[in-house]
């Protein structure tokens, strides 16, 4: 390595290095930030000031991981995972963010009171796979949707989007280096200006609110309030499972590569601050966040281990988020475009779990395979109910039994410490 986890780099390489980071950092954020502000029904002002909002949470949290959480360089973004809270979920926004914040701070406590062992004996490889691909499988509509589009032109749309996301999945295998890491924002750039140029070119920038109004939307739209709803609270309950598992993950990953001292206490920080920060997430209504797993890669292409370039990179979200002009000037990114982008992430994840579940021989004989298997067909055909047999669900229960994330999930856990423990 040319910079070892606690160097310091010289300031026109620590300048390059923060930037790299912060390009990398950026694509999440516009990917699942847009995708929750439009599926919220935002208008273009309360759209802006969304992204401005998860950009400062975001850049604060990987600042405060870097200099006194895991200290590891990890890039800190928006959970995909959670997206799937807020398009399972029943509730209004201030239920969906209350259960944000709450899973923030279950996860906190968890961390800072040693829980997580008893946590991970509950939630085996099966059980983490499984939830892993019903995200995937539940965000599939809202996919759909983004693919094709506001216009008219549904199929040529979805079309472009599939395109599009085969051209970023051929980007990732034959791109080295940093080039590699850098496949989705590359697939927006330059997937925004295909689109462009043929369903024609944007007017110009979206208006930005002067600063007094922007200082009132801001106001009104933190979670001063907070709601409960039971089935959000259950959806969002196994999203922060996966969150958890994903995050020590990530953690241990890029320890193990650096060969950092004291990974448990490590651990423990990260996945604390990780828990305030979604705390924080949902007091400020915005998604909460992870450290994501891409970093070895990124570490490896560049040979820089230090995580001082994180700090800067951190500090830059902070500042796009008080320069409302730059995330207007993201938002333009086409609907379509999104939904091929959310396409490559779901898709990619998919592989991830489904290699999680080769490397750890989650499916050893019939019982352990259809602990993986009914769940999954559960959940799809829960997806696929008409709305006249939803109806005809008693209403106390409509909310659980229609939904085929939440019945997946309560599915494998019972299949799992059942079926599994007898063979």
């Amino acid at each position: 390595m040319k910079y070892q986890l606690d160097d310091k780099p010289r300031a026109f390489p620590m300048l390059m290095y923060g930037l790299q980071w912060f390009s990398i950092a950026v694509p999440s954020l516009l990917i699942i930030g847009s995708v929750v502000a439009v599926l919220q029904g935002r208008d273009v002002y309360a759209q802006i000031m969304y992204m401005q909002k998860l950009f400062a949470v975001c850049g604060l949290v990987m600042f405060v991981q870097v200099l006194w959480g895991h200290k590891l360089p990890l890039i800190v973004g928006p959970a995909s995972v959670l997206l799937l809270g807020v398009v399972a979920g029943t509730g209004s926004e201030a239920a969906i963010y209350t259960a944000i914040g709450i899973g923030g701070a279950c996860v906190a406590l968890l961390a800072f009171s040693g829980g997580l062992g008893k946590v991970q004996k509950i939630f085996t490889t099966r059980v983490v796979v499984v939830i892993l691909v019903l995200v995937a499988i539940t965000l599939s509509p809202l996919i759909l949707r983004l693919s094709m589009g506001e216009t008219g032109q549904g199929a040529v749309n979805l079309a472009f989007a599939v395109l599009l996301t085969v051209m970023m999945l051929l980007g990732n295998r034959w791109l080295a280096g940093v080039w590699k890491s850098m496949v989705v924002l590359l697939g927006l750039v330059l997937g925004s200006l295909a689109y462009f140029s043929f369903a024609g070119w944007p007017g110009g920038l979206p208006a930005v609110l002067p600063w007094a109004e922007t200082g009132a939307l801001f106001v009104a739209s933190l979670v001063w309030q907070p709601e409960f709803d039971a089935p959000t609270l259950l959806a969002f309950f196994f999203s922060f499972i996966a969150l958890m598992i994903n995050e020590l993950g990530s953690i241990q990953g890029v320890g193990a590569m650096l060969g950092a001292h004291n990974m448990p206490e490590r651990s423990k920080k990260g996945m604390g601050i990780t828990g305030l920060g979604n705390m924080a997430a949902g007091f400020f209504g915005v998604i909460g966040q992870i450290d994501y797993s891409m970093s070895p890669g990124v570490i490896a292409a560049t040979q820089c281990a230090s995580r001082y370039p994180l700090v800067l990179a951190g500090l830059l979200l902070v500042l796009c988020a008080w320069v409302p002009d730059i995330i207007g000037f993201m938002t333009l990114i086409p609907p379509v475009v999104m939904g091929a982008a959310l396409l490559y992430v779901m898709s990619a994840q998919l592989a991830a779990s489904l290699q999680m579940l080769v490397r750890e021989k989650g499916v050893v004989d019939f019982y352990s395979g259809v602990t993986v298997a009914f769940p999954v067909m559960l959940s799809i055909l829960i997806a696929f109910l008409p709305p006249g047999v939803i109806e005809q669900i008693p209403a106390m229960a409509r909310p659980i039994a229609g939904n085929g994330f939440i019945m997946g999930c309560i599915a494998v856990l019972l299949l799992e410490h059942t079926l599994n423990r007898q063979h």
